[in-house]
């Protein structure tokens, strides 16, 4: 922890003044620049990364999802696999909430975490909420059909009874990457 150096005390500060805050050093930006809040989710991220290669070669949009327990361990996984099972719904993260609640015994999800490489859509922002799960972590966005913080954020609206944390832009180039290269086969 940084030293403060002496300033005036309580007594000094008169009724309008206050001591001077303390002034922490700016942390170094740019690329590489460490990032506290998205890199602890970057080994999750490629985790879901790894499940939407799995989508692709199976000729689905590659959307990956892990599930996260409240300790940080893997509880479940899913990617995209609406071409293979012929399901609207078979989208990475409600396969992801399904296989965790199955094995939880339980469809609260309290404390978890989903780690996705897509933002996600609405049907899948609303399955979120409704399985009370805490954060939610993404890594490219989707301007076309978002439903957490882009196009829509239904994550956080403030008339819904809960509302996870998010996170976005977790190597959010490599999973947009993973999409561009997907497309352009297509």
């Amino acid at each position: 922890m940084p030293s403060v150096p002496p300033g005036p005390g309580p007594a000094a500060a008169g009724p309008d003044s206050f001591p001077d805050p303390v002034r922490e050093p700016v942390p170094p930006s740019g690329p590489g620049a460490p990032d506290p809040v998205r890199d602890p989710w970057r080994p999750a991220m490629r985790l879901a990364l790894a499940e939407a290669d799995a989508a692709a070669r199976g000729g689905d949009v590659p959307v990956g999802a892990v599930l996260l327990g409240p300790d940080g361990a893997v509880l479940a996984a899913g990617h995209n696999e609406r071409e293979a099972v012929h399901d609207p719904t078979a989208h990475a993260e409600v396969l992801a909430l399904r296989r965790a609640a199955a094995l939880r015994g339980e469809w609260r999800l309290t404390g978890c975490t989903l780690v996705v490489t897509l933002e996600p859509c609405v049907m899948c922002a609303g399955a979120l909420v409704q399985a009370r799960v805490d954060r939610v972590v993404y890594g490219a966005v989707d301007e076309k059909a978002g439903a957490a913080g882009s196009l829509w954020d239904l994550v956080r609206d403030r008339r819904l009874n809960h509302r996870p944390e998010v996170i976005a832009g977790v190597l959010a180039e490599e999973c947009s990457a993973q999409l561009t290269a997907f497309f352009r086969t297509r």
